[in-house]
This record gives C-alpha cells, structure tokens and sequence, in this order.
C-alpha cells in the first residue's frame, strides 16, 4: 500500500481522464454500445484493463457509491475477478474525523485501501478506493471517515450488511461456508452489523420489565436476563442471579429518571431479585409469574404421583407408572383417548385425581380483576385441602401465603407474562444454533434483533390484512 504526500495531488489529478499516449497506441479499440471502449491487453497476471472513460462512467453508476467514481477497472476471467479502484468525484470534499466526528481540512496523505464488496454477477468484486489522512486539531493524524468502509476490516458496509442479513436466518457456519469466509470472520462481521443497527435505533421506555433466569449447565450456571414486557425484547443478560447481578443492571443501564417510570415488574419467587427492585425502584410493584407458580404446582402433583407410585402394590403401579406426562398437562389439551387413561387412573386412585382437580383449578385464580375476589378464591382453593393428607399441595399453600402481595398485583396492574417465557425459549434456540456464545453482548444483540425482527413481521402482516 502506498501512500501519496500532499505534494503529489496535481500529478495524482492530472491523470484521472486520460492515458498516456504510448499506452493508448498499443490499446484496441471495440465500438459498445455506441461507445468507444478502450481495452488493454493482458497482462502477466492474465487481467484485461477497461479504461474507456464512458465504460467508467458505467461502472460508477453500477457501483452506486455515493460521492466516489470508479477510474480504472480490471477484469481477470480465470479467477472470477473484478477489480474496481474508485476515487471522490470532485467537489467532494467534505472529510471528517474518524474517531471524534469533525469535520477537518487539513489532508496529510493519500493512500488506498482493498475492500471485497457485493459479488457482480458471477465475479467475486474488490473495491480499491483511494482515503484520505487527515489532521484533526483534537485527535490528531487520523484516517477519514468513511461510510462505505466504516471500520478497519476489509469489507464494504453494504457486504458486511449482506452478511448480518444472512446470520439472521442461519447459523454462522453456513453462511460462512456460502461467502467463503471463516466462520470467525463471520461472526465478527455480524457483530459489527448488529452494533450499527442498534447505535442507529431508538430505546423503547421501559414501563414493565421481566427478570427469569436461564441455566447453562455446571459450568455457566445461571444467566440472568431482563426484558421489555411491552416490547418483547431483551434489555440485559448479566451472569449468576444474585442481587448484585441485578443491582449491576440498574447502577449501569438506567438513570434516575429511567428507574422511576418503571410501573411492574415481573419475577419468579426467587429473594434476591425482589430485594434489589425494592432497593432500586420502590414505586415498582412486583408481580410474580403465573407460570413459575404452576410450575410449582406441577411438582406438586408429581410428588403425589411418586408417592403414590411406591405405596401401591405391585399390580396398581403399571397404571400410574408412564403417567406423568399426562398429569402434567391441561385437560383440555388432551385427546379423548388420554382422557380415557386418565380417567382409568382417577378410578383406581382417588388421590391423584384430587391433586390433579386442585392443580387444574388453580390456574383460575389469574381470571379475576379484583384483588378481593383472586384472594377469597385462592382461600377457598386453600380450605379444599383439609383432610386430604396432601403435603406437597401444603407446602405449595404455605408458598403462596408468603408472596400473596406479589400474586395480587396482577389484578392492579396487568402485565404479559408469556414474554419472560418466550424471550427465554429464543434465547435458547439461538445458543444452540450458534453452539453457544462466549461473548454475552454479541448473545444480547442476536436476541434483540430477532425479538424486533419478529415485531416488523407481525406489523406488516396485520397491515396486509387491513388492507
């Protein structure tokens, strides 16, 4: 790479428009198009030079960079190659500073730089544009800026853009074997593309928030994550769930201002994260999440069933043995042939059925609108347990006294407590399609963009059937 000194400009513009004289005696000349093409022979490397100034012109509108013109183009046909070096058309001259953003006028050096760009036709492009070095009175001598070539990597914007497009939808590997790149590459293109798209948006208010945690096996443990209720996207992912973890996200992540807008937030039972929203946002009201209670629910009966399991002679075991899947599931999900096994079941066993009716009328209790009326049922829920020898169901009554305030809340303020859930299955599928991610904030940015890309599709579909 070989840079030019300011000294050199005149002699550099002199000779954008036309070749040397000896050089256009050995060039043949093809009529295109009504145009005269000036072609040079080949050369060592077995490339073909187009130099005709209207084929140029071409290539400039079929590159479409904004402010730049292509001056010279190569063409090598064994390799599938094309070579195009551009150059800023005149008048263009506004520079800026690629670290601080000012615009500077003080130009140091010329120099060009490679970058592979979208493939034309069946030819792999590189793009061979002339920057500038320019002098900034607060940076000091730095490259200009350039949105074409936004970082150092040798990519065009449009070609990483390409390649973030095509991670969407498919895991690194494949794309990575489709652009013939390494899959290292692959990722470090994605996650510039993925940076730029969320510099560019704006941030969603938070007013309800979502805070579950995923666990990663032995080695990862738990991970943390906070999400937009109203928006369906993640905000945070910190490691571990203890409440410094928490504390972390609001110390960093939101202001003052940001921490009192909050209305609701939605957590499971677990301490710690009802510790930290009570330190950080008082005005916050707690609202626990339906299906963790269920889920607690579901291990009560599961409990019953093993109980059960092992005091029944071993004639009655065969029919409860192979039943949990059935136990845990709703009714009216299931087919009229496992009803019937079901109901097979409740007849030889009057205390499953009981624990599966009070496990199955529990999940009435998030229908009422009124405090009063969720906390008169779920004591009517509780009195039905009476001489019923349930323990696990006991238990299950006892945890539910403890955080009744957090169950009651949703009547006051409604919150959708699907989203924890679903932001968590996506999460898992990107990491198992991604066999797992290292770097949580490329993690963090691959989730909300499926989360948001998913928001547009759901837009343009209800705007299609309106129309």
């Amino acid at each position: 790479m070989r840079e030019r000194g300011p000294t050199d400009r005149g002699r550099i513009h002199a000779s954008r428009w036309s070749a040397p004289e000896t050089t256009r005696k050995e060039m043949r000349v093809f009529p295109l198009f009504g145009k005269d093409l000036w072609v040079e022979p080949r050369n060592r490397t077995g490339c073909t030079t187009l130099t005709g100034i209207d084929m140029q012109a071409d290539w400039t509108r079929v590159l479409g960079w904004p402010g730049y013109r292509v001056y010279e183009s190569q063409i090598d046909e064994a390799r599938r190659h094309l070579t195009l070096r551009v150059r800023r058309k005149r008048g263009n001259r506004k520079l800026a500073c690629s670290q601080c953003g000012r615009r500077v006028h003080d130009i140091r050096a010329v120099y060009e730089r490679q970058v592979r760009d979208l493939p034309c036709f069946e030819f792999q492009t590189a793009v061979v544009v002339e920057l500038y070095r320019v002098r900034c009175p607060h940076c000091g001598v730095k490259a200009e800026r350039s949105e074409q070539v936004p970082s150092k990597a040798p990519y065009s914007k449009r070609f990483e853009d390409a390649v973030g497009q095509a991670c969407e939808g498919a895991a690194a590997r494949q794309v990575a074997r489709r652009m013939r790149l390494a899959e290292s590459t692959v990722r470090a293109i994605d996650l510039r593309y993925l940076e730029r798209w969320e510099a560019r948006r704006r941030r969603p208010t938070l007013r309800h928030m979502g805070v579950d945690e995923i666990y990663r096996g032995k080695r990862g443990k738990f991970l943390t994550v906070v999400c937009n209720l109203e928006t369906g996207e993640p905000l945070w992912f910190g490691r571990e769930r203890k409440k410094e973890t928490l504390d972390e996200f609001f110390r960093r992540q939101l202001v003052s201002r940001q921490r009192k807008r909050i209305e609701a937030a939605c957590v499971d039972m677990w301490e710690p994260f009802r510790l930290s929203i009570e330190q950080w946002a008082p005005q916050c009201r707690i609202v626990y999440d339906k299906f963790h209670i269920m889920q607690n629910a579901n291990d009560a009966i599961d409990e019953v069933r093993r109980a059960e399991f092992f005091r029944q002679g071993p004639r009655k075991r065969g029919l409860i043995k192979g039943k949990k899947w059935l136990l845990l599931s709703r009714w009216q999900n299931l087919t009229p042939e496992h009803r019937g096994e079901l109901n097979r079941l409740f007849q030889m066993n009057r205390r499953v059925f009981k624990a599966y009716l009070l496990k199955e009328s529990l999940d009435r209790l998030w229908t009422y609108t009124y405090p009063g009326a969720m906390i008169n049922y779920l004591q009517r829920w509780m009195d039905q347990l009476r001489w019923q020898r349930l323990k696990p169901f006991e238990k299950l009554a006892d945890t539910l006294l403890k955080h009744l305030d957090g169950i009651a809340n949703y009547c006051r303020t409604k919150v959708r407590m699907g989203v924890v859930e679903a932001v968590n299955g996506n999460i898992r599928m990107l990491i198992n399609r991604g066999r797992g991610y290292k770097n949580l904030r490329y993690l963090l940015l691959k989730a909300k963009r499926l989360a948001v890309s998913n928001l547009e599709l759901l837009a343009v579909r209800r705007i299609v059937k309106a129309a």
